[in-house]
């Protein structure tokens, strides 16, 4: 990943940042009232709004006084915009709530809601606010909550530049935002979590600094990844269906909308996006987004080592302190004195505190050959400091390439026929297909 451009942002005039915000919130706010409105309007000219309610939420208390935080999320929306170190800050914040307000609004418009509770009068201010909210606001935009996934946002950018006391005060008043959904009558339950999971994808979609996880995206022509593409796109497709036909049974379905949005990401990499997708940096941590977003499929790939591994050794010593295996645990990270990490798709465990190295590669491709020379460069350095690991998921195939390609360039092997030999004969699987031996150079 790119690291930020911090040393940029501080350079760069706060005029023109200011400058920038005013002209995006010239467009966002314009569109967001003209296009609430009219999904709106659709909405009331329709006979068929139904909604989904559980039955707990008839014990849901209304508080009026919560609709002072609920109206806060507007205040936050504009000054985070101004509160920018560079116009590309601005530019991707603008771009998380313009799609945050896209796909809410489409559907508004394909799939409308109504609230059914109908709120008390009441007085003061609280009475004043819910008076001006009723001037624009009708009850057919449910879920996702739009509400919601802009409060997603909004943390995640005003988290990063608070601390202390003022963080802690932070994450209580974004709990209120979050709660006044449900506490001012606005919403029903099912909203809040599609309209968290938009919230995230709006900041996978644009991360705070590196590539956008689609820039230079191009179809790919490997068979390989097409068939894989394939393969999880009709995982995403399977799982939309049962959203489709199990929401007409039991509203719980729409929570597959998370698997299939998972999947659907994994298709893309695979069709030619590639490990951009994951958003996995050089020390193998990942993005909150990422690691929201991409949980189902996560928890898949741990359940898929566990099957091909748990009757295997976690390691294997290859030669001079370097060994080979699967993704490890922080116990058996800090074993070692450097990780060299080749699955994009796994996280760096949190408490693991040795030296750690990601070069992130898709699962079942062939890596690109400068990487894979870059990861064995990069192995034969960490190696004269301590013992090394070198992982993918499994161990058998990304991490076995690099192994293989450092045993060659090394001279501990004469050709790659004989580097896939000493590996075969350490008794752990290693798929080493041609199109993968290591060159040599």
């Amino acid at each position: 990943m790119v690291s930020s451009p911090a040393s940029t942002a501080r350079a760069e005039p706060y005029g023109r940042v200011v400058v920038r915000a005013a002209l995006w919130l010239a467009l966002l706010a314009p569109f967001f009232y003209l296009s609430y409105g009219f999904a709106n309007w659709l909405a009331s000219r329709r006979d068929d709004v139904g909604s989904i309610v559980f039955s707990w939420e008839h014990s849901i208390p209304f508080v009026a006084w919560t609709i002072v935080p609920y109206w806060s999320i507007n205040l936050f929306y504009g000054l985070s915009l101004l509160l920018n170190d560079n116009r590309q800050g601005v530019d991707r914040l603008a771009g998380r709530y313009l799609t945050a307000q896209v796909v809410a609004v489409a559907c508004f418009i394909l799939f409308p809601l109504t609230a059914t509770f109908v709120r008390p009068a009441t007085t003061g201010l609280p009475g004043f606010l819910f008076a001006v909210l009723g001037g624009f606001d009708k009850p057919f935009n449910q879920a996702p909550s739009l509400h919601i996934a802009l409060l997603v946002i909004i943390w995640d950018h005003w988290r990063r530049r608070l601390g202390g006391f003022l963080l802690a005060l932070w994450h209580g008043w974004c709990f209120l935002i979050g709660a006044s959904v449900l506490t001012t009558w606005q919403h029903h339950f099912i909203d809040i979590p599609t309209g968290a999971l938009l919230g995230f994808f709006a900041l996978w979609l644009f991360p705070r600094s590196g590539a956008l996880p689609f820039s230079g995206f191009r179809l790919t022509s490997d068979v390989q990844a097409r068939r894989l593409a394939r393969f999880y796109a009709l995982g995403a497709v399977l799982a939309l269906a049962g959203v489709a036909l199990g929401a007409f049974v039991c509203p719980v379905a729409l929570f597959l909308l998370w698997p299939a949005l998972a999947l659907a990401i994994v298709a893309l990499a695979y069709a030619g996006a590639g490990e951009k997708v994951f958003q996995k940096s050089a020390d193998g941590s990942i993005t909150l987004a990422s690691r929201v977003l991409l949980l189902p499929y996560r928890l898949g790939a741990r359940a898929n080592i566990w099957a091909w591994t748990r009757k295997l050794a976690p390691q294997v010593a290859i030669a001079d302190g370097v060994f080979l295996g699967r993704f490890p645990t922080t116990r058996e990270a800090n074993g070692f004195g450097t990780v060299i990490d080749l699955a994009a798709e796994l996280e760096r465990p949190a408490a693991a505190d040795c030296r750690w190295i990601s070069f992130p590669m898709i699962d079942l491709l062939p890596p690109p050959v400068a990487i894979r020379q870059q990861a064995a460069s990069a192995l034969e350095s960490a190696r004269r400091d301590g013992t090394v690991l070198v992982c993918c998921a499994l161990g058998f195939q990304r991490s076995a390439g690099v192994v293989a390609e450092w045993l060659v360039v090394t001279g501990r092997a004469r050709t790659p026929a004989l580097a896939r030999e000493m590996l075969a004969a350490l008794g752990r699987p290693v798929h080493l297909a041609e199109a993968t031996d290591p060159v040599a150079s």
